[in-house]
């Protein structure tokens, strides 16, 4: 695998990651009742995420321009971190309107 893929397929697993654990980090605050700090927190994992997004598409242009990508385990395993962090980053905002609604419900 070239060293440019391998740059980009690191720089979508790292920002992936990062922005995956700062929502798990969002629902544990929201599972607490700190529904503010849980929204900041997605806000940042959603921000992180678009980092790596943008080199997914570095790839895609790429590619649209006529470079040919070489696929390695590397590159197939960035794109599954970015798809699971995407799925998990949507499930995560609406576990916290979950939390909230149950949070309301209580104190009622």
């Amino acid at each position: 695998m070239n060293e440019k893929i391998f740059e980009i397929s690191f720089g979508i697993i790292g920002h992936a990651g990062d922005a995956k654990s700062t929502a798990y980090e969002a629902l544990g605050e929201a599972k607490l009742g700190n529904f503010e700090k849980a929204r900041e927190l997605l806000k940042e994992a959603n921000e992180t995420l678009t980092k790596a997004h943008r080199f997914q598409t570095e790839l895609i242009q790429a590619e649209a321009s006529g470079e040919k990508t070489e696929m390695g385990v590397v590159l197939v395993h960035s794109q599954d971190h970015l798809m699971t962090t995407m799925n998990f980053l949507q499930l995560a905002k609406e576990f916290v309107d979950m939390y909230e609604f149950i949070y309301s419900k209580l104190e009622k």
